[in-house]
């Protein structure tokens, strides 16, 4: 079967830069799914996409859908007629069905059956549909109409070209009549261009100032952003988001270096870059030291015979911008930090809760109760604490909210507080996200986790708690956060007590009655969500969860520990073995005798176990002291041999009573081994 290529390219106004590339990879995809629905194939395919244009390429598309047989199978003859031989309407609504009259139907089988041939149509004849139908599904939150016209899409659209192989796809969609002729660069080229062949049409454009591969211009504007920065002996923070969407905004890319004055240097940087990054979409260059240069680079639209111009318009640009956080700076400190305390008397933090200042008293006092359990300081962690939500009523933050907790670190620091205590006012909110940084100083990990505790028992405590997709008060994330800074950091910490102290801070503003066991639930379950991404089994956390270790440290090294048991060969039994204990035991009638009186042994095998017990028990209680879990499930895996050999010579519901309860007292002591680590029966 013969095969063309076929392009696509919908003209328009400036498309939105941050939509752009998921608007190229949905038109590519609707097209895709027509020519699948039409049964047509082709070679390869690809999108393009420019500030104002998007196009499909698809290479070798057949030029003619192949034909097809339909086979439909209709009611039985006794269904499809009545007794008069009469047609029922469950025979006239299979004949409605296929389309056609009912005496085209084959009625001389056991069920009426239609058959037919249908001749594959050509392909230019179903490109229009195929094409209209991708642009209708694009994923458009709001359509526009422009003019007189009825039609709607993302922008005002200007020209459309359809060619098929050397032909144009005679058709209108969204009001463009479909042709060969694109159009060039805004500036540069504003005259049609004449797309001579599907596969020449990057190379059309090229020659019109337009480079209409997106992954090209990428990687044009990366490399000379680099190339840049290296001249001015520095390193370009290039965010993968700024990227794409400085990517999006031009045709034709032309970085620049420009400058601005070193006095904003002494504005803390990350006001500038984000003024800088997020407003005018410039490039940031930072020294060898990470600290910012007074320089930055644009991204034209335009190969200027005068780039002098662009620079000095840029610079011009950008120095209000400068100037205002300046001014927020100046401004902000001409106060102590802690003053700002005062403003946030008033504001509400939650309702039912209380104000931000009485957060921050409690969670000063909570970072004072972790810190020194933890190996911090409590007086620094107090201090931290009290002042951590302090910038949230500066003009700083009021203009940059991004700048939450970096602000508070330099006015801190302008204030003569200690380094840790500023680092804390930032690493409070720490980690951000998944995989995010964590603080880096113990003041900084208490004020942390005292933050999110306070959180998240404060909003538990209200009822408030998360529901399926909705958790306005990023409760997971605060639990999750909580379990890193703990694991991550080795760091010993007894949630329980943490969580009761948490609790008692609130008084009569929340139900006390269960909380504390309501969130340490909470916070351990995501524990599981985190292991099951690590590839660990659920059946591991499991065994742990049932021993409700208070440490969340302690818990991991435990899930460790039993992971690597796993691993052995003896774990699969001793798991059979201990689930068999614990319904034994579970079943005892009685209580458990807690010592073993070995004048009660009547088999060899009895002895065995009992001495392999002292034994095992005398080399794990050190190992279990010290957290070494996994050598002490190492070296539990020996009981395998005198375990499997007591259960195969001994019965241990004996008649005689004593004889019965001294051999549940030892498997007692056998269970009581292994749950020194993790309730092991769960894993069989």
């Amino acid at each position: 079967m013969s095969a063309q290529d076929f392009l696509v390219e919908l003209g328009t106004e400036e498309l939105p830069p941050k939509a752009l590339g998921a608007l190229g990879d949905a038109f590519l995809a609707g097209i895709e799914k027509g020519l699948q629905a039409a049964g047509l194939s082709y070679s390869a395919k690809q999108v393009y996409a420019a500030p104002r244009r998007l196009a499909v390429l698809i290479t070798q598309l057949a030029t003619q859908q192949a034909d097809r047989s339909v086979n439909l199978d209709g009611p039985p003859r006794q269904a499809a007629f009545d007794a008069e031989g009469n047609p029922t309407q469950a025979a006239l609504g299979f004949a409605k069905k296929c389309g056609v009259e009912l005496s085209e139907i084959d009625q001389s089988g056991p069920k009426l059956r239609f058959s037919q041939n249908i001749v594959g149509k050509p392909t230019m004849s179903l490109l229009p549909t195929i094409v209209e139908d991708s642009l209708n599904d694009l994923p458009i939150p709001k359509r526009m109409r422009w003019g007189a016209r009825k039609e709607e899409f993302v922008r005002p659209t200007q020209w459309l070209v359809m060619l098929f192989g050397d032909q144009v796809v005679d058709c209108t969609i969204l009001a463009q009549t479909a042709g060969r002729d694109s159009r060039g660069h805004r500036f540069h080229h504003p005259e049609s261009v004449r797309i001579t062949s599907p596969a020449n049409y990057l190379q059309d454009l090229r020659g019109a100032h337009v480079l209409a591969d997106f992954a090209e211009r990428r990687e044009l504007i990366s490399k000379r952003v680099d190339e840049l920065a290296t001249l001015q002996e520095g390193t370009a923070i290039v965010p993968p988001s700024l990227l794409d969407e400085v990517t999006a905004l031009v045709e034709w890319p032309v970085p620049l270096v420009c400058s601005f004055e070193e006095r904003f240097l002494d504005v803390p940087q990350e006001a500038l870059i984000i003024t800088m990054q997020d407003n005018q979409k410039y490039f940031c260059l930072l020294d060898a030291d990470g600290k910012l240069l007074p320089r930055f680079i644009t991204v034209a639209n335009i190969e200027s015979k005068d780039p002098a111009q662009i620079i000095s318009g840029n610079e011009k640009v950008v120095r209000p911008r400068l100037t205002d956080a300046e001014f927020f700076f100046k401004q902000d400190k001409k106060q102590k930090l802690e003053t700002f305390n005062l403003r946030l008397q008033n504001v509400v933090f939650q309702a039912q809760l209380g104000s931000v200042f009485d957060k921050a008293e409690r969670v000063s006092k909570l970072a004072a109760f972790i810190a020194p359990r933890i190996g911090g300081d409590a007086k620094r962690a107090a201090r931290a604490g009290l002042l951590s939500k302090c910038d949230l009523a500066t003009e700083m933050v009021g203009e940059f909210p991004e700048m939450q907790g970096v602000a508070g670190y330099y006015y801190a620091l302008a204030d003569g507080e200690p380094e840790d205590v500023a680092l804390a006012l930032n690493e409070q909110y720490m980690p951000r996200g998944a995989g995010a940084e964590l603080p880096t100083t113990l003041t900084g990990a208490a004020v942390a986790m005292a933050d999110k505790l306070d959180t998240l028992v404060g909003i538990f405590g209200i009822g408030m708690l998360p529901t399926g997709s909705k958790d306005p008060y990023a409760l997971r994330r605060a639990a999750l956060g909580v379990l890193r800074i703990l694991i991550d950091k080795k760091l010993d910490l007894d949630l329980v007590q943490t969580v009761a102290f948490a609790v008692a801070q609130f008084g009569a503003k929340i139900k006390p009655a269960g909380l504390a066991e309501q969130v340490l639930e909470f916070i351990f379950d995501r524990l599981r969500a985190r292991y099951e991404d690590e590839g660990v089994e659920v059946a591991t956390y499991l065994s742990v969860r049932a021993l409700q270790p208070a440490s969340a440290l302690d818990f991991d090294q435990r899930v460790q520990a039993v992971q690597a048991f796993r691993k052995l060969p003896e774990a699969s039994a001793l798991a059979a073995v201990n689930k068999r204990v614990s319904n034994l035991l579970s079943k005892a009638q009685g209580n458990i005798a807690s010592t073993v009186e070995p004048k009660y042994f009547d088999n060899a095998h009895e002895f065995s176990l009992y001495s392999a017990i002292q034994q095992a028990d005398q080399a794990v209680q050190p190992m279990a002291a010290t957290r070494q879990y996994s050598e002490a499930l190492a070296r539990l895996a020996a009981l395998r041999e005198p375990v499997d050999a007591f259960f195969e010579a001994v019965m241990v519901n004996a008649e005689d009573a004593s004889v019965r309860a001294n051999r549940y007292a030892l498997l007692a002591r056998l269970r009581g081994l292994f749950l020194g680590v993790a309730d092991i029966s769960l894993l069989g």
